[in-house]
């Protein structure tokens, strides 16, 4: 993400929905194609028949972010493992949730996946490793979790954290 920048290209941003487990293989021919993109990660550990075993599952099941071209978009469409490409209205907006999502994943913290984010305050991690992260808070029964969404997609994960490692940038009271 740190190589995609907001200088003018006409390469943009687009969320591709992918046909059903075919994240890793798109991301292969996109690697052929020498065409940039991201997909979110997380690895996952399981015990089989006695033995540790991990692997690397995507974060969003079907997702997975697209930096090109028109002509780079209709090269990964011939790969085949296309659904859908939805184009991003918000390309910053974007950019900076990824990067927000990538550091949670980077700080290998445990991540649970939400789906269809609801509304809360928006706050930003006051300290820690996780310091300067943007979100909202969602209340669960077991405490607060500080939600990272991917807003076009409406999803996002969410981390455990405690309410005096925020503070409020702003609230979605309406009184």
């Amino acid at each position: 993400l740190d190589d995609f920048t907001s200088e003018e290209s006409d390469r943009r941003w687009w969320a591709v929905y992918i046909k059903a487990r075919q994240e890793k293989s798109l991301a292969r021919n996109l690697l052929g194609h020498k065409i940039p993109f991201y997909l979110p990660l997380v690895e996952k550990k399981q015990c089989i028949c006695g033995r540790q075993a991990s692997s690397y599952l995507p974060l969003f099941d079907g997702y997975l972010f697209l930096y090109g071209s028109d002509e780079e978009r209709v090269d990964a469409l011939t790969t085949n493992r296309i659904s859908r490409v939805l184009p991003v209205r918000q390309q910053e907006e974007l950019l900076t949730d990824l990067g927000y999502l990538r550091h949670l994943i980077e700080s290998d913290v445990p991540l649970t996946i939400e789906r269809r984010l609801t509304r809360g305050a928006h706050v930003r991690v006051k300290s820690g490793a996780l310091r300067g992260i943007e979100g909202e808070i969602i209340r669960r029964e077991n405490g607060s979790r500080l939600l990272i969404s991917v807003n076009y997609m409406e999803q996002g994960v969410s981390i455990e954290i405690d309410d005096f490692m925020v503070e409020l940038v702003r609230s979605n009271d309406p009184t």
